[in-house]
């Protein structure tokens, strides 16, 4: 199947992208491009996974990063199926972000040949990049299958204005509380309950924003109650 086909294929079935968490430890990413494009990209997945940028030149930032242990392949010119193919090697994700369409599908072309999973600038195609919301243990990913990338960037800014910093400390709270009820409470069900009713004790919610201590105190308190 040719990169065009494949992404046509994808495209007429874009409802069908499943959201997933996916551990990339060990997991090698490989961008063809070294501006703005692939600088966004290595900024976000070298966070999470090994990740090397492959290009004629490179941004300021990149060449930060690669003096900060980024891994950086200068190229000379043009590069050659074999050159390329070594590249892609072993890699879970390739990213294509040149200026180049024709050497994009051609990058994705030989990624898909080998096995790799592609992420393209170009059009929608193995995977979907979403905007990401962080707080703590807390992640919100927006996305909108590629119909408008300004929107799910638009609807990040939203949504982190209203996320309270109370969400991140109640997500460690609750993490904790798990704990203690499997070696206190045998039955799942009440556990649940449990957890559930500290999410709706008010007294809990403003108490974290004061002190993780005094909070957790209270939530305490439900382990005995059960669930009243």
């Amino acid at each position: 199947m040719t990169g065009v086909s494949r992404k046509k294929t994808l495209q007429e079935r874009e409802s069908r992208l499943l959201p997933l968490m996916v551990d990339m430890t060990d997991r090698k990413v490989v961008i063809f491009g070294g501006g703005q494009v692939g600088e966004r990209k290595a900024i976000l997945f070298s966070r999470y996974a090994p990740t090397t940028v492959i290009s004629l030149d490179f941004t300021p930032i990149l060449q930060n990063l690669g003096e900060q242990g980024l891994d950086l392949v200068k190229t000379t010119g043009t590069m050659s199926d074999d050159e390329m193919s070594g590249y892609i090697d072993s890699a879970f994700l390739v990213i294509p972000t040149t200026s180049d369409k024709e050497f994009n599908t051609r990058i994705a072309d030989m990624a898909h040949q080998q096995g790799c999973l592609v992420n393209s600038v170009d059009g929608l195609d193995d995977i979907a990049v979403p905007s990401i919301v962080e707080r703590g243990d807390i992640t919100i990913t927006i996305s909108t299958g590629g119909a408008s990338p300004a929107l799910s960037k638009y609807m990040r800014k939203k949504i982190e204005t209203v996320i309270p910093v109370e969400f991140e400390t109640m997500a460690r709270l609750q993490k904790e509380m798990r704990i203690r009820l499997k070696a206190a409470v045998p039955d799942q069900r009440e556990r649940s309950g449990i957890l559930w009713a500290i999410l709706e004790d008010e007294e809990v919610w403003s108490a974290l924003t004061h002190s993780y201590e005094q909070a957790m105190e209270i939530a305490l308190k439900h382990i005995s109650n059960g669930n009243n």
